[in-house]
């Protein structure tokens, strides 16, 4: 079962689109990240999603509901923390949590008790005189303390620091580890990412470069460096990143499949030496964007 799904989800500004023909489906009970760069798209479908903007074209579904749809009681499952999120600052964070609690049937006091230890907030200091990040905590409380079936997150580390951001991060795992709620992050800090998604996808220029889970595109992706490589040789499809310097040759294989592959290169290159390292969230992102990026400049010449 999906909790979101896209089809030809699209929105335009004026002449420029920011998001094109999006097709995404987010299962229950995943921890589904939204990848991209500045400008890639992905507060835009987000959004829409939340049906705070209306696409262009195409539609988002929430619950198996269009999301234009999306009434009281709908709204009441989903929790929303952005980075961009207006508090009401001349609250305190006990008046925060006691004006947001009545409307939340499934609020969880207990749950709100273990957080408020866990963040270190404090209940009668007001939110205007907490740091940044302390806001986001509470934010994120406010919203966690119901146990809404999706979670979303909008570049939620953005200016935090490491402590915070390891706080933050441990609080939406410990919840998700039950499994009865799917949490949706949109995110460029690919290295927080990691700790968190169990799927993937990346949005580059409002266009869906890949969506699959995290094991299975770490799994295909293998940074390779060949020893005594003929000068001649030319790179496969599936090679990114390709460049040769005297006897050695580097490239990133996106199609591994371990010994199949691994057979493959030692017959092409013959007796020549071949090591191979797997690669992380953050190198498999950079190596995508530096692809995409000399394809859209060969395009434009």
């Amino acid at each position: 079962m999906n909790i979101i799904e896209t089809r030809n989800l699209t929105r335009r500004f004026g002449r420029s689109e920011a998001v094109h023909g999006l097709d995404l489906a987010v299962p229950a009970g995943s921890v589904f990240a939204l990848l991209g760069p500045n400008g890639a798209g992905k507060t835009t479908t987000i959004k829409m999603i939340m049906n705070l903007l209306l696409p262009t074209a195409g539609t988002a579904q929430v619950f198996g509901m269009d999301s234009r749809k999306l009434g009281e009681r709908e709204l009441a499952q989903i929790g929303y923390v952005s980075e961009n999120q207006q508090l009401p600052l001349w609250m305190t964070v006990r008046q925060l949590l006691d004006y947001c609690r009545p409307f939340y049937p499934t609020w969880d006091a207990a749950l709100e008790k273990t957080l408020l230890g866990q963040f270190a907030l404090p209940e009668d200091r007001k939110l205007s005189h907490l740091s940044r990040g302390m806001q986001m905590k509470a934010a994120l409380l406010s919203s966690l303390a119901y146990r809404p079936k999706l979670l979303v997150l909008d570049e939620p580390f953005s200016g935090l620091d490491p402590l915070v951001r390891d706080e933050f991060i441990k609080g939406v795992l410990e919840v998700s580890a039950l499994r009865d709620w799917t949490v949706l992050v949109s995110s460029h800090d690919i290295d927080e990412v990691e700790r968190l998604a169990d799927r993937v996808a990346m949005l580059e220029g409002g266009r869906l470069r890949l969506s699959e889970s995290t094991e299975a595109l770490q799994a295909r992706f293998r940074r390779v460096e060949v020893t005594g490589a003929a000068a001649s040789l030319t790179p496969g499809a599936d090679w990114l990143d390709w460049e040769q310097a005297g006897a050695l040759t580097r490239f990133v294989e996106t199609r591994y499949a371990g010994e199949t592959t691994e057979r493959a290169w030692r017959e092409r290159f013959g007796s020549d030496r071949v090591a191979v390292q797997p690669m992380t969230l953050r190198e498999i992102f950079l190596t995508l964007a530096r692809a995409g990026r000399a394809s859209a400049n060969e395009v434009s010449k």
